[in-house]
């Protein structure tokens, strides 16, 4: 099968990305607006950059019904902050309620049944139940378009982070305690127990 990007229209496109590009690590990314309501959003284009400075990134997409921009990126773009959240198998429940479209006005993290935890460095609040935090300033951010499917890259550097001292030991993290889940396409997450192997690097 030979594909041309070009001749799909955007849902088509965005099927063939979720479904090769896998597992995913999810970003749940908690912001704040101008009044400080909470918002809570997962998104699963997500990835480290670097190291030094230490930058990640996520890229939310525009709404599929009209093209707007979503929640956490208007927040960002308005308070330059975020904390992206680490989902671990105890929260993916919680996590998934919040990729539902809530009005602004509407305290996420509340809302879903999770825990709003006072940051370290910035103002916007983290979610107690995950247990590893990075705390964010905005780097940059780039768009890519204004229409249903189009999207966004937000970059953040890392300002702080928040492990749970039961994870971390000599300087790494216990990716076993820590149980993170993965996306896959359609409504299909990656089992925390999935096997794995090792390979050493040459």
């Amino acid at each position: 099968m030979e594909i041309t990007p070009e001749t799909l229209e955007w849902r088509e496109a965005y099927k063939l990305l979720i479904g090769s590009i896998l597992p995913r690590p999810i970003a749940f990314v908690s912001t704040a607006d101008e009044n400080g309501i909470a918002n809570a959003a997962p998104f699963s284009f997500f990835t480290a950059i670097c190291a030094e400075p230490m930058l990640v990134c996520f890229s939310p997409m525009r709404r599929g019904k009209d093209g707007a921009k979503k929640d956490t990126l208007v927040n960002i773009e308005k308070n330059g902050q975020f904390v992206i959240n680490i989902v671990s198998e105890n929260i993916a429940e919680q996590m998934n309620d919040c990729a539902i479209e809530f009005s602004p006005d509407v305290d996420e993290i509340v809302e879903t049944g999770l825990t709003k935890e006072q940051s370290q460095k910035v103002k916007v609040p983290r979610i107690k139940e995950s247990l590893v935090h990075l705390e964010c300033e905005l780097y940059q951010v780039l768009h890519f378009g204004d229409k249903p499917g189009a999207g966004s890259l937000v970059i953040g550097k890392v300002i702080h982070v928040h492990v749970n001292d039961d994870l971390f030991d000599k300087g790494r993290i216990d990716a076993a305690l820590l149980k993170p889940i993965g996306r896959m396409a359609g409504n299909v997450f990656t089992d925390p127990l999935a096997k794995t192997f090792e390979m050493i690097r040459k």
